[in-house]
């Protein structure tokens, strides 16, 4: 699956860039508050604003302080999958069954330098893991590879019955990472300056797809 950032589109023009990637299987949306991270991007109004106007699937990322208190009205206002911050999240159990009473899917993600192992048995109440490639916060990073033995870790999770998750990654994704990442066992790829920096961003979504599935079909 591919998931197009929208951190990466330009923002007077959301409407026309979300069009744009119209083949995408998700539409990911960075929430930053800059207080959990050092940049401030668009919120819930923006969100329901852009729901109106796709069918794509909203992934929203919120890279957010107390989630607890915000996360419910994303899921409220249609977005698919609403992913949390294990960084910042209090009470992770309770969030994601509040999530999904809510009727999203709650995903939680790690940062690089955090492990993934004290969060195994969390993630069991969980529906998408998103492990972070890059540092959370800004856009057009560099690809982090340590991140790939997480990455491993959690495939092997879901493939022995361990885990029930979508293994996602965001940062850093291009159409040479992309097959690092597909060869570790990610299932979603979140793609920002690869696609929104294309001349054609539905032909570089079809093409970055293509990869990734010619790696793991050769799994």
């Amino acid at each position: 699956m591919i998931a197009p950032s929208i951190l990466s589109a330009d923002f007077a023009r959301l409407a026309d860039e979300l069009a744009a990637v119209a083949g995408a299987d998700w539409v990911h949306v960075d929430v930053m508050d800059a207080h959990f991270v050092p940049n401030l991007t668009l919120g819930l109004p923006v969100v329901e604003a852009l729901l109106k106007v796709t069918d794509i699937p909203m992934d929203c990322h919120l890279m957010i302080e107390d989630p607890e208190r915000w996360a419910i009205g994303y899921a409220e206002a249609g977005a698919y999958n609403v992913t949390v911050h294990a960084e910042a999240v209090s009470d992770p159990i309770r969030l994601a069954g509040d999530l999904r009473a809510a009727g999203a899917k709650a995903g939680l993600s790690i940062k690089p330098g955090t492990p993934l192992e004290p969060w195994v048995d969390v993630l069991k109440h969980y529906d998408t893991l998103l492990v972070m490639s890059v540092e959370p916060g800004f856009g057009g990073q560099s690809f982090i590879p340590d991140v790939l033995g997480k990455v491993r870790t959690a495939r092997e999770l879901v493939d022995t019955g361990h885990l029930n998750v979508v293994v996602e990654i965001d940062g850093g994704i291009n159409s040479e990472t992309i097959e690092l990442a597909a060869e570790a066992g990610v299932d979603c790829f979140v793609a920002g300056s690869a696609v929104y920096n294309a001349d054609d961003p539905g032909k570089a979504i079809s093409a970055l797809r293509d990869r990734a599935a010619h790696v793991r079909g050769g799994n």
